[in-house]
């Protein structure tokens, strides 16, 4: 018994395929092999062809058919994880209308800070938890405002994954989740977002019909079985974004648990229990895979531009040439706890959402040139990561999250032991690193979803911890952030 999982990224698009009973993945795949070209028309657009994402999703499942030699009959259930607030217009017989206006396109700022206006910054947020900004519904205003023509052949709009079950299933489907990060859902009223709707004159017939996350969701049809190679009829079984599914991934569920990811930007996810949000909007706030209103769950998001980036232009500009990243560690180990009074700001790759906005760049603070070296600037610019990832958190604490554990995978700015040990110690948290990834998450989701494992606990009963990191030399590492916090 097997369990598909996709993962529909704005690189790639990868698919794996997981033995339910022992919960690994037998194979694994993503295309295309270089990264996925995005469509800039202009400056600060971005889109994609919804239909590459399909054709890297036919090629994918087809290597891992190959590869595993799995028959299609004993694929049980299929999830998917999809890159968050992208827009997919279709018409009525399902055709794409437009490129899909995806995460990264800037085009909606100024629809989304006018609805914010409009509606009241009070209102917006006890009701969306968050301003309108640059998600989905300012998207789609944008299309009504600038392609009134193509509007009017709307049937419905969908998010990247809702695209992908759709051609699957055939069904036009989303989650609460799914509507709550395209500023759809309104946590007040336990209901779609009727102010942004009638703010920006939309009308609510646009949006799919819901189904839960874990629910049977429609189920494989003759035609995209006979594209895929799979059995008509396998239901899909799971779907949620990438930042949901990735705490999913990682077992993150219940209050005061955190994921956490640190590649070129950086991510920290915590769930909350009750419904909140933060005045100043410096993180955002969705409903995650286990919400319900009675027994709200929350995925609160800090998102740090200025994370992997900042320590791959230090391996760039300021490491001895030639060094590789586990000897730059290592060099900059031999820096002390704090770089001996260097701090760094690491918000050089554009303006942070954390610090309400500001483009304010990186910067070197308390470096003495009859004291300091290259370790002493290496280890600051990690050190400097981490208190940004610690000065969120303390937002995400304001909301009322108690965070107390760090899921991770091992990847990344995570294989550092001074970027884990910081992380630890700073924060008081217990850092917990695992062997896993967005695709096989979507696999366990549908598990979940299709009723054979009873919950998560058992589905991820097989997740391999790699590693625990408990906090040490607190004191030492937070005289280090409140240093860098005053040069702020």
């Amino acid at each position: 018994m097997f369990l598909l999982g996709y993962d529909i990224g704005s690189s790639s698009v990868k698919a794996s395929l997981v033995d339910a009973q022992t919960g690994k993945c037998v194979a694994t795949s993503f295309h295309p092999k270089s990264e996925a070209a995005i469509i800039a028309v202009k400056p600060g657009w971005a889109e994609q062809e919804p239909s590459s994402w399909w054709e890297n999703l036919k090629l994918a499942t087809k290597d891992i058919m190959s590869e595993s030699g799995v028959c299609p009959n004993d694929i049980k259930a299929i999830g998917i994880s999809y890159q968050m607030h992208g827009l997919v217009c279709v018409d009525k017989d399902g055709n794409v209308l437009r490129p899909s206006i995806i995460w990264c396109d800037s085009r909606a700022v100024p629809y989304g800070q006018r609805a914010f206006d409009a509606i009241g910054h009070e209102r917006c947020l006890s009701h969306l938890l968050n301003s309108p900004g640059n998600f989905t519904a300012s998207k789609l205003a944008w299309v009504k405002e600038n392609e009134p023509e193509l509007y009017g052949k709307i049937y419905k709009i969908m998010l990247p994954g809702d695209y992908i079950a759709m051609k699957l299933t055939g069904e036009i489907r989303t989650t609460v989740s799914g509507l709550s990060e395209g500023m759809f859902w309104d946590f007040a009223e336990n209901s779609p977002a009727q102010i942004l709707l009638d703010h920006y004159g939309i009308d609510p017939s646009h949006l799919a019909d819901i189904c839960p996350t874990f629910s049977e969701q429609g189920r494989v049809t003759a035609a995209a079985a006979a594209e895929l190679g799979l059995a008509e009829g396998i239901p899909v079984t799971y779907r949620a974004g990438d930042q949901p599914n990735n705490a999913l991934s990682l077992n993150v569920f219940n209050p005061g648990e955190i994921a956490s990811t640190a590649g070129t930007s950086g991510v920290v996810y915590g769930v909350l229990g009750d419904v909140n949000y933060d005045p100043k909007s410096r993180v955002n706030t969705f409903a995650h895979v286990n919400h319900t209103a009675d027994d709200p769950r929350l995925g609160v998001l800090l998102c740090i531009n200025g994370t992997g980036i900042l320590n791959s232009w230090m391996k760039r500009n300021v490491a001895p040439e030639g060094v590789s990243y586990a000897q730059m560690n290592d060099l900059a180990a031999t820096a002390p706890v704090g770089s001996a009074g260097v701090s760094i700001m690491p918000f050089g790759n554009g303006a942070e959402r954390m610090l309400e906005n500001r483009e304010v760049g990186s910067s070197i603070h308390g470096v003495n040139f009859n004291v300091h070296s290259k370790a002493h600037l290496l280890r600051a610019a990690q050190e400097g990561i981490v208190f940004s990832f610690k000065y969120g958190i303390e937002v995400m604490e304001q909301m009322g999250m108690d965070v107390s554990r760090i899921h991770a995978g091992h990847a990344n700015m995570f294989l550092s032991p001074i970027f884990r040990e910081t992380l630890a110690g700073v924060t008081g948290a217990v850092i917990e690193l695992y062997d896993t990834d967005g695709s096989v998450g979507a696999a366990k989701g549908a598990g979940i979803g299709a009723g054979i494992y009873k919950d998560n606990n058992e589905a991820f009963s097989t997740l391999e911890k790699l590693a625990v990191i408990e906090p040490a030399r607190q004191d030492e590492y937070t005289e280090a952030y409140e240093l860098w916090k005053s040069r702020m």
